[in-house]
């Protein structure tokens, strides 16, 4: 299992280069100097200056330092940008704000693959990831049209560096903020698709995946709620019978094998009944939502600023940003830099933990 090490630096991705991923790098490392020591940007240089030039409006833009080696970040000065270039590509102008290219999604997927890559090799502590466009990602075609987003690019990596199949590593996404967490059973897949993904051997798997990320975490067994897939839980099977025939089963699978599991509650509730407020603690410390939008909509309802987006299941630690690419705002220099900085702040604590570990 990949360990951070504070003699390895932590690499960013730079996401969609058309995105804001580039300028919310470039404030984090403006405002947040802690948070992004020993880090540097897997990127294109171009890119990165010009994002500079953004948020720097009619001052002075942050420098950007080119590396040769991602080890030359443990020695860069605070308030610069280090930026490993993956190729001679930024002697091509950037690419357009806000607009759509399988050139954008090419350079947003080789970012990712080279610092997976890297971080599954031990040369790095660990990965966050700026937004990526998916629609972008696709049209760059093969490989990685075959992949909907970061999550399954990465358990993709991360099997095939182990030698397993890819249903022998499977993962999870977890949006989490300082008031809720939410594990997903699905992710970006069709709401037909989705509903028919709520089966015994995924909840079971969601379950287990969710208790043991979360257990060296809190230093206990987490109190997982348990999402129901219908409304009122099924009302005793009036509404649906897969709290009966599917997920009932599941946790009580889960119980067996020492998880803390709720029984299937209803989901108009149970994010309310878990989020924890006014410095106290929720009746559960994470739910886990039967698919994408039973789980995202009340995390980003409580506001994306804060939201960070973790990887569970995979041999490495990655966190992300709870929010996308904003084409809209892309070249403003206005994008809210403050999800990044939280995940840079998670991926450091995760770090640390899988060292302790590992010891």
């Amino acid at each position: 299992m990949t360990t951070s090490n504070p003699q390895r630096p932590l690499a960013i991705t730079q996401g969609d280069p058309a995105g804001i991923g580039p300028e919310i790098i470039v404030k984090a490392f403006r405002d947040a100097p802690q948070e992004t020591r020993n880090c540097f940007v897997v990127g294109d240089v171009a890119t990165l200056r010009r994002a500079a030039r953004c948020v720097a409006g009619e001052g002075v833009a942050l420098p950007v330092l080119v590396l040769s080696h991602a080890q030359e970040a443990l020695s860069c000065p605070p308030l610069c940008v280090p930026v490993l270039p993956l190729d001679d590509a930024s002697t091509l102008p950037p690419e357009p704000f806000g607009q759509l290219s399988a050139r954008a999604g090419q350079m947003a997927g080789d970012a990712v693959v080279w610092a997976a890559n890297a971080v599954l090799r031990g040369e790095v502590a660990a990965l966050v990831t700026a937004p990526l466009n998916k629609a972008a990602l696709s049209l760059a075609g093969a490989p990685y049209a075959a992949y909907p987003g970061h999550t399954e690019l990465l358990q993709a990596l991360a099997a095939k560096h182990q030698g397993l199949a890819l249903d022998q590593c499977p993962v999870r996404m977890m949006l989490a903020n300082d008031e809720l967490r939410v594990v997903l059973v699905s992710i970006h897949v069709s709401l037909r698709d989705a509903l028919a993904a709520v089966t015994f051997d995924n909840v079971l798997q969601s379950l287990l995946i969710t208790h043991h990320a979360l257990l060296p975490i809190l230093g206990r067994a987490p109190r997982i709620g348990v999402a129901a897939l219908n409304p009122h839980a099924g009302e005793g099977g009036l509404f649906g019978t897969e709290e009966q025939t599917i997920i009932a089963p599941a946790v009580a699978a889960a119980r067996l094998q020492g998880v803390n599991a709720s029984e299937p509650q209803a989901p108009d509730t149970i994010f309310m009944r878990a989020r924890a407020k006014a410095g106290q603690a929720g009746e559960f410390d994470v739910v886990l939502a039967m698919y994408h939008d039973q789980g995202l909509i009340p995390v980003k309802y409580l506001g994306v600023d804060k939201g960070v987006n973790v990887t569970l299941g995979l041999p490495l630690v990655r966190t992300s940003p709870d929010h996308g690419t904003a084409f809209d705002l892309a070249g403003s220099g206005r994008a809210d830099a403050s999800s990044l900085i939280e995940a840079l702040r998670m991926a450091r604590q995760l770090g640390r933990l899988r060292t302790e570990n590992a010891r």
